[in-house]
């Protein structure tokens, strides 16, 4: 049931050309389609087109019978759906995913043997119905039923735009464009308007779960037109994650919307991770706990309020034993983390909006520092006489676990507070309205970092959907509170003893910043008053202040300060 036009390669045969047709039906001639400048290697693929005469999908026949017919205007190649570009891990599991909710959908990727090895998977998992694949960019738009629908799975930057760029040449107004990548915003901001000069419509979704996501169902967080939405939205239901309140996939909001949630949920994410690794560190270095006793440690902390998908591999990683070697895999992988770029998105939009992020900048900052790797080793040599981490004589192994795990629950609740902080500063300088609760509801479930108490923080903002910061909840202050104790013991054993635990120690000086009622921050002020006349505000008075603090060290006047009262 599956028709294929030309290999779109870079070179293609001329004269007697090769045609692949997967259903093993004839093809009649299409128009050639021009060529796209092939990039540099990716994980992802990016449209071509092909310089040689290309192939139709063999006929009418070869659509399913499940197929609707959604639009009178729809050319009889029109069988499918919804398409899908990229055929790497990620775009060939969620086209699977997609033919497995019952949609008809074609698939493209520049490289062919890609698009082959998708549809053969499909045939083998009983979705050949379902799936088809094609060798021609023009094929494959042509074989969508109109509004046209085109998710776009492809490196992020210049790929996408030469994709859209193909796409473009055969889509027609009201078709839909969908980048599911973790894309810069402010990017799909301008393809949003790009592509509207065509009259197109775009959308750009957040997808979040990796490959098994992907394949069993994601979390989704879309943004940019409603309209487009509206088009995708009885797909996109049944092919996210499923929780007990819903698909984990909601329309975010206007413009980048999408990939600012998406971003930032990376940016939790990257907490997420360094708080965990330091707990285990503590665990391990300090407490002297085994391979076994770890992974038996997190299971247990997977039944109870740290329940969420990073504790759960965590307790798989610290159980497996290395095939190749004696001992445990995880004391075999070099201390090196790598990153994409989301993480520091993330921080460096939190800089430029004013919002304190110190736990999320902490674990970015742990990332580039494991890069040190040699530089590391050498100074590991240079500092005999301080400090060497190791197990803490006499340590009380029950009450270290029980202290850890509050001190990283504490610190989880202060990550997931700066990430929503930051996304509602975004929303409300760019007016997208995003539902802060509505993101904590689609995040149950699909996606990195899903946890059982993203539905207490759906609670906390549907209670009070002005909250300022999750910190100040009702549940959630109660938590902290009886958590403090033992954060703070974790803090000063860690400290006393040599091990870094910035994103935990980072995250209780959050803490007691945001709940304390008066800061140093005068000193700082009066410096900067001192040597540059910015200028200060007093306690008892209104309105703003300079004072030459000492003529004779050079602190002066300044006319920038002339119009206020000194």
């Amino acid at each position: 049931m599956h028709a294929n036009a030309l290999k779109g390669s870079t070179r293609l045969q001329t004269g007697s050309s090769r045609v692949r047709d997967v259903a093993g039906h004839a093809a009649p001639r299409c128009s050639p389609v021009p060529q796209v400048p092939r990039p540099g290697p990716s994980t992802s693929s990016v449209v071509p087109a092909p310089s040689a005469p290309t192939r139709r999908v063999a006929s009418r026949a070869s659509a399913t019978a499940a197929a609707p017919k959604s639009s009178d205007k729809s050319t009889p190649m029109a069988v499918s759906q919804i398409g899908l570009i990229g055929l790497a891990v990620m775009g060939q599991n969620m086209a699977l995913n997609v033919a497995e909710k019952g949609f008809p959908i074609s698939v493209y990727n520049r490289s062919y043997d890609k698009t082959e090895a998708a549809v053969k998977r499909a045939q083998k998992e009983g979705l050949g119905e379902k799936l088809r694949g094609y060798e021609s960019i023009k094929d494959f738009v042509l074989s969508l039923q109109k509004p046209r629908r085109v998710i776009i799975l492809v490196k992020a930057g210049s790929p996408v735009d030469q994709t859209i760029d193909a796409l473009s040449e055969y889509m027609e107004p009201g078709d839909i464009i969908i980048d599911g990548g973790n894309e810069w915003y402010e990017n799909t901001e301008k393809r949003i308007t790009k592509v509207a000069e065509k009259g197109l419509l775009y959308l750009g979704m957040g997808v979040s779960g990796g490959e098994e996501g992907a394949r069993r169902g994601p979390s989704m967080m879309p943004g940019g037109s409603p309209e487009a939405y509206k088009y995708i939205q009885s797909i996109v239901e049944k092919v996210a994650a499923q929780v007990n309140d819903g698909p984990c996939v909601t329309y975010v909001g206007a413009g980048g919307s999408g990939n600012f949630v998406k971003m930032v949920h990376n940016g939790i994410e990257y907490g997420d991770m360094q708080l965990i690794s330091e707990a285990y560190d503590v665990l391990k270095t300090l407490g002297g706990l085994n391979n076994e006793e770890l992974a038996a440690v997190f299971k247990e902390w997977n039944a109870a309020e740290l329940e969420s998908f990073l504790i759960e591999i965590t307790a798989i990683i610290m159980a497996k034993k290395d095939d190749q070697g004696t001992g445990f895999l995880v004391d075999k992988i070099v201390d090196q983390t790598g990153s994409k770029g989301t993480g520091k998105w993330t921080v460096q939009q939190a800089a430029e909006l004013g919002v304190a992020d110190p736990t999320m900048a902490a674990a970015l900052d742990a990332r580039y520092m494991s890069a040190l790797k040699q530089e590391r080793v050498a100074a590991s040599k240079s500092f005999p006489t301080c400090v060497t981490p190791g197990p803490v004589a006499g340590i009380d192994k029950a009450k270290l676990i029980a202290d850890v795990r509050r001190a990283l629950y504490a610190s989880k609740i202060c990550s997931y507070a700066q990430g929503m902080n930051i996304i509602k500063a975004k929303s409300d300088e760019k007016k997208w309205d995003i539902n802060l609760g509505g993101l904590a509801r689609i995040w149950k479930g699909g996606c990195i970092i899903r946890a059982g108490f993203l539905d207490r923080i759906r609670v906390a903002y549907e209670r009070n959907p002005a909250l300022p910061s999750l910190l100040v909840d009702p549940d959630f202050a109660k938590e902290l509170a009886t958590a403090e104790a033992s954060w703070r013991n974790v803090a000063a054993l860690a400290i006393t003893h040599g091990v870094p635990i910035p994103a935990i120690t980072s995250s209780l000086s959050y803490f007691d910043t945001y709940r304390r009622e008066r800061l140093p921050a005068n000193l700082v002020q009066a410096q900067r008053d001192f040597f540059g006349s910015h200028t200060y505000q007093r306690t008892d008075k209104d309105g703003w202040y300079h004072t030459v603090w000492d003529e004779s060290f050079g602190s002066a006047d300044s006319i920038t300060t002339s119009g206020y009262v000194v």
